[in-house]
């Protein structure tokens, strides 16, 4: 039977899917040796042609992806068959290869690399959900609607008011993501964190490496001290929340007894067995994906706190996928809120 997603449709949506694929993952692992080849060169502790001919074979396309991450069961982790991978491509520059490091050094700094490739790319949708949350209120903000607080009749205020606050929350959302991808910082420990296998040129090391990859530079190792992750969590919730709020929004003012607004896109909206009713499916799609953002920051945070001695056995390993999901989710959500902002029309005679 096929092993297609049945939900691929809701969560697989907007360029956080590539960003966050299996080949994305292996180049990401690439990238972070690449960068640590490049710093032992920049530092003189490995000849720079060796460095060079890592960066030349580095390129996910030329290894067999698949067979890599089905290894990684072998080892915990994809960079041990990686490593071995790598070392055969670039022959007698093999000693340049994951020079003093160890598997977790390559893993949390590749993840720091997708987490700030994927935010880049969701901050950009936020602020196009933004913009265009502007630009319905430049169109139709003084149309005058009811204003609901605890979902009851209050006073009377306008559709201006409900789209600034839309274009404050998105703009914010992308505003933290852009922050904390500035933070992400590359990881360099060495076998228990400490970083002897470096002796004297670990502070040189780590600098030039985060220079390679435009990531901070640590003032230590953090193999078990999980902040960054922990900040990746918080900012990425955040931002699904963000989106979670307006598209409710959207759902709430299409209600037929509201009908402020609807969404009008050919095909899209309909019911198998209520001819009259046109759903509002990009918002509700946005929220449902935006909603699994909570148990995922969760599941982070649970594991953030509970990496043991010098390296967590479990709660590092939990830490990839619930991440790789939030990330994912939180992408989808901002992808059909632009779907739904960008087929919205707006009733003036509604008397919402």
């Amino acid at each position: 039977m096929s092993d297609v997603d049945p939900f691929a449709f809701l969560v697989a949506r907007g360029p956080v899917v590539q960003a966050t694929s299996g080949g994305a993952w292996i180049q990401a692992l690439l990238d972070a040796e690449v960068a640590l080849a490049r710093a032992h060169a920049d530092v003189g502790t490995v000849p720079a042609e060796w460095a060079d001919a890592v960066a030349t074979v580095a390129r996910a396309e030329r290894f067999d992806v698949e067979t890599l991450l089905v290894d990684a069961q072998h080892a915990g982790n994809a960079v041990v068959p990686l490593v071995a991978a790598l070392r055969d491509a670039v022959g007698d520059a093999a000693p340049a290869v994951h020079r003093g490091a160890t598997s977790q050094d390559v893993v949390d700094t590749a993840t720091m690399l997708i987490a700030r490739r994927a935010g880049g790319l969701v901050a950009d949708d936020l602020d196009r959900a933004a913009a265009a949350a502007a630009s319905l209120g430049d169109r139709h903000g003084a149309v005058v609607v009811t204003g609901r607080t605890l979902l009851q009749h209050a006073v009377p205020t306008t559709f201006a008011t409900t789209t600034a606050r839309w274009h404050d929350g998105l703009g914010q959302a992308a505003a933290e993501l852009r922050r904390v991808a500035t933070t992400l910082p590359t990881q360099l420990g060495g076998p228990v964190g400490d970083p002897a296998s470096f002796e004297d040129d670990w502070e040189e090391l780590v600098a030039a490496m985060a220079a390679h990859l435009g990531l901070a530079t640590p003032a230590r190792p953090w193999h078990t001290q999980r902040m960054p992750v922990a900040s990746l969590a918080g900012v990425w919730g955040a931002a699904a929340g963000a989106v979670a709020t307006v598209a409710l929004d959207v759902v709430l003012l299409a209600q037929q007894d509201i009908a402020l607004v609807a969404e009008r896109a050919d095909g899209a909206g309909g019911s198998s067995s209520m001819p009259h009713k046109h759903n509002p499916i990009a918002a509700v799609s946005a929220r449902a994906a935006a909603l699994q953002a909570p148990g995922l920051v969760a599941t982070l945070l649970h594991c953030t706190g509970g990496h043991e001695l010098e390296r967590a056995a479990g709660a590092w390993h939990a830490e990839w996928p619930a991440l790789r999901s939030l990330l994912r989710v939180t992408g989808a959500a901002t992808w059909w809120l632009n779907a739904s902002l960008d087929r919205l029309v707006v009733d003036p005679g509604a008397g919402a």
